[in-house]
């Protein structure tokens, strides 16, 4: 049993993690939840869930209730918070204090449906705190000091890219850009260069094993299974990360775009220090092969991914609540010092 615990929820679009304070990141899965579409009920979350995408019956449905970031069906976040939450506390005599992150450029109304769902899932109070600030602390740079880092957080939903000083984001851009996209135009190129419809487990699995940004030395094969678009019928193919870089490509320079876009409205002396400190990459999105190469040839800046990148929001809001004094209910971050 626990009273009033502290925790950090890092509400993916593809995965959640969760923070508990003095303990560390205590839940990593996937943001899905099955739902019986006739009684409305939920039947799985998380991993389990996730094991459904693509092979329910009619009656079932497997689905991500957040999207590019935000909160896209409320009443299946509501749920799965409350069931996240009830796993890692336990029976609590006292409801926890909440800190959840969310994309630099989110709305009013999108900040409020996040609160309401955390509060509606047992919270008793709710902070916010933005992704590249998060992912700045995690990835261990102090961001109170009178120096700019800049930050590219690529996660399943959104490329949060922001440059941080003195606590806060100087200049940011929150792009639709991130793994799911990327997995979407794998799915894409498949179909149009193939002739095959593959699903979105496999697409993450090519991601993952064979997927790259910038030329691999050594061309990597991988044997997938899909669905032959002329016949209809199952199919085995093999692909070449060669291909994979084909279809990335274009993602990859949607995100460099976004990296060039906020370095020109950047104030001089930050993008000196940025030049001379170089730019931190987090996020799962982030450990795609080759795109810190990538970014290192097209801006002329040291590219560096953050130690376990994919945890970097998560263990940065986890830290972020030991100055919970410093928070105002339902407003994002506002540090004086860290």
């Amino acid at each position: 049993m626990f009273i009033g615990q502290d925790i950090g929820i890092d509400l993916g679009t593809a995965t959640i993690l969760v923070y508990v304070k003095g303990k560390g990141i205590v839940l990593r899965e996937p943001s899905v939840v099955a739902i019986d579409k006739n009684t409305n009920e939920v039947l799985a979350v998380g991993q389990e869930a996730r094991k459904m995408l693509g092979r329910t019956p009619g009656n079932i449905i497997a689905l991500r209730p957040l999207k590019d970031g935000v909160i896209s069906d409320y009443t299946i976040t509501e749920k799965m918070l409350k069931y996240f939450i009830t796993k890692v506390c336990g029976k609590f005599v006292f409801s926890p204090r909440i800190m959840i992150c969310v994309p630099s450029r989110v709305t009013e109304v999108e900040k409020k449906a996040v609160i309401d769902a955390a509060n509606h899932a047992g919270a008793r109070k709710v902070f916010l705190i933005e992704e590249p600030i998060a992912a700045a602390i995690g990835a261990g740079i102090d961001i109170g000091k009178p120096y700019g880092s800049m930050i590219v957080d690529i996660g399943g939903g959104t490329t949060d890219i922001a440059v941080i000083s003195l606590g806060g984001s100087v200049r940011s851009m929150s792009l639709k850009m991130a793994g799911d996209k990327f997995d979407e135009a794998i799915i894409k190129y498949v179909k149009k260069a193939r002739n095959v419809i593959i699903g979105e487990r496999t697409a993450e699995d090519i991601k993952i094993n064979i997927g790259c940004m910038f030329p691999k030395t050594v061309v990597e094969r991988m044997n997938v299974k899909g669905r032959d678009l002329t016949s209809g019928l199952p199919v085995e193919i093999e692909l070449t990360s060669e291909e994979i870089f084909e279809a990335l490509k274009p993602c990859a320079d949607i995100v460099i775009e976004g990296i060039y876009s906020v370095l020109e409205e950047t104030p001089p002396e930050l993008s000196a220090d940025i030049s001379e400190r170089g730019i931190y990459l987090t996020g799962g999105g982030g450990l795609v092969y080759g795109l810190d190469q990538l970014i290192e040839e097209r801006t002329g800046i040291p590219v560096m991914i953050a130690e376990d990148a994919q945890s970097c929001v998560a263990i940065g809001t986890g830290k972020a609540l030991n100055h919970i004094e410093l928070l105002e209910e339902g407003n994002a971050l506002k540090i004086k010092k860290f």
